[in-house]
């Protein structure tokens, strides 16, 4: 892909604030190491995933242990970037000044249908170079959750792939678990 221009990260946020992508003109779209991005559209077993990781996310976790935000925005300064995740399990603490950033990260998690080379591709570099610790892939072509952990730069050391009735800890609430199987409701 040939890109017509690079932006700063600051750049980015000024045309979100002024409304670039909305109204007349709204796109779907997320900020990747300087470009910004189309993302594709909500599908929906897509959104049937979120809605299941957003019910089990708010029965599991108490607000004064985890903030949890849907489809929101994620700022990664060092690495010029704003994507979009699906869910994230964050620091329990008040967003209304700043989005959240790498270091208020407990889980991240992305839902994939066509987009599951990108999310276990360059997103889980742009995850792992961010240090995002605990980062899942929601299949819901497979129907299987990967699992990334140990961040580097040069990607995850870790990564295993969950079916089924396979349960999986977060490494912030290993007390919590969820099987895949719930996830996809056939």
């Amino acid at each position: 892909m040939s890109t017509v221009t690079q932006f700063s990260l600051a750049q980015y946020e000024l045309m979100v604030e002024s409304g670039a992508f909305d109204g007349k003109h709204r796109k779907r779209v997320e900020f990747i190491r300087g470009e910004i991005r189309e993302m594709s559209p909500i599908g929906t077993r897509h959104a049937a995933a979120v809605d299941l990781l957003n019910r089990l996310s708010t029965d599991y976790l108490p607000s004064e242990k985890a903030t949890i935000r849907i489809q929101g925005t994620l700022i990664v300064p060092t690495l010029e970037s704003a994507p979009e995740p699906d869910v994230m399990w964050l620091v329990p603490k008040e967003y209304f000044e700043c989005h959240p950033q790498p270091e208020d990260v407990l889980l991240l998690i992305e839902v994939a249908d066509t987009s599951v080379s990108y999310d276990i591709g360059e997103k889980a570099k742009l995850y792992a170079d961010a240090g995002i610790k605990d980062y899942w892939v929601v299949n819901v072509v497979d129907n299987c959750i990967d699992v990334f952990r140990e961040p580097s730069a040069s990607g995850y050391g870790q990564r295993h792939t969950c079916r089924a009735n396979d349960e999986i800890q977060s490494l912030a609430f290993p007390e919590i678990s969820i099987k895949p199987s719930a996830l996809f409701k056939k």
